[in-house]
């Protein structure tokens, strides 16, 4: 198919899409080296945090099957996110077919959002251990934090899938280039020429429920600890209670953070298509670094069955 064949005709279903990437950023590859970089401790951080719950039998817990599936939507995120944008954007090879495209889109989404609920159920964690210590053994059993992680994983799913097939009605013929460095569902949808009403909708719903519904049921866990470690007399006591939460409040942080920022900045003014990509990237691509080197530096469990694996190893 020719080039102008591709760009100028109407659609229902494209070959493929064409990414722009970053416009006269000099240097860029160097970016793209350190993007590899990232991916490369994103892998082992989250394998070794993997591995180490797998095989430490006392990290067998309710808590640690948390902590096993946080690890594992942040390497799949990754994994989907980085390795096709680096080969894009390395090798030059900038079209992506329409099937690979929309899945792209999909499981980007998909994980972020598994991941969010994941979040949600550590927060639940911690709110028991603290507001309901006696009843922790009873209320956070491996059944229920399996049920609760089973509900997010198909939630999700149902949402995101109804989200992929409003796509895949669409037509195109503004244009197929995306004016962005993946597959991402406002680049795409603003290429149609059918009413997108139904997918602004579910854009919407989505946002709702992967963004917001995750941070206020987080934000109201918080602060129903907050109450419970006020009528706590000792100082001390309190702030025992509180170091156990400091490593969910940290990976929240850097998870949510930046999306907030970026989305309140691009409402309140212009940003510049590279500035807007560039944090978008690094938005999807430093907390799945960061959250096992957090959770394995702020949790004393997971530190001593590091140094007991490493004694084993060593005799």
């Amino acid at each position: 198919m020719a080039f102008e064949d591709i760009f100028n005709n109407t659609f229902v279903r494209p070959a493929k899409f064409f990414l722009t990437g970053f416009s006269n950023v000099p240097h860029v590859k160097y970016f793209y080296v350190f993007l590899c970089f990232i991916y490369l401790l994103t892998v082992i951080g989250n394998v070794f945090l993997m591995s180490v719950i797998c095989f430490v039998k006392i990290l067998h817990t309710p808590k640690y099957m948390i902590a096993f599936n946080l690890a594992l939507t942040d390497l799949c995120a990754s994994t989907v996110f980085l390795p096709k944008l680096l080969d894009t954007f390395l090798s030059g090879r900038q079209y992506i077919v329409y099937e690979a495209c929309i899945s792209y889109m999909f499981f980007l989404y998909y994980f972020g959002g598994v991941n969010a609920y994941t979040l949600v159920t550590m927060a639940f964690d911690r709110f028991i251990a603290i507001c309901f210590p006696l009843r922790y053994p009873t209320i956070v059993t491996k059944t229920s934090i399996a049920g609760m992680l089973l509900f997010a994983w198909l939630f999700i799913l149902t949402i995101l899938t109804c989200g992929a097939k409003l796509v895949n009605q669409l037509s195109f013929c503004r244009s197929l280039v995306i004016e962005s460095f993946h597959c991402d569902h406002g680049p795409i949808r603003f290429l149609a020429c059918n009413d997108t009403s139904s997918n602004i909708n579910i854009v919407f719903l989505a946002v709702f429920v992967i963004m917001v519904i995750p941070l206020m049921l987080i934000a109201a866990s918080y602060v129903c600890i907050s109450v419970a470690l006020s009528r706590i007399a000792s100082g001390e006591e309190r702030f025992k209670a509180l170091k156990t939460c400091t490593s969910h409040l940290l990976m929240v942080g850097i998870t949510f953070l930046p999306i907030l920022a970026t989305t309140i900045a691009s409402l309140a003014s212009y940003i510049h298509p590279n500035a807007r990509m560039l944090n978008s990237i690094l938005t999807h691509s430093l907390p799945q670094m960061f959250n096992p080197i957090i959770y394995s530096l702020k949790t004393e469990e997971v530190l001593m069955a590091i140094k007991t694996l490493c004694k084993k190893f060593r005799s």
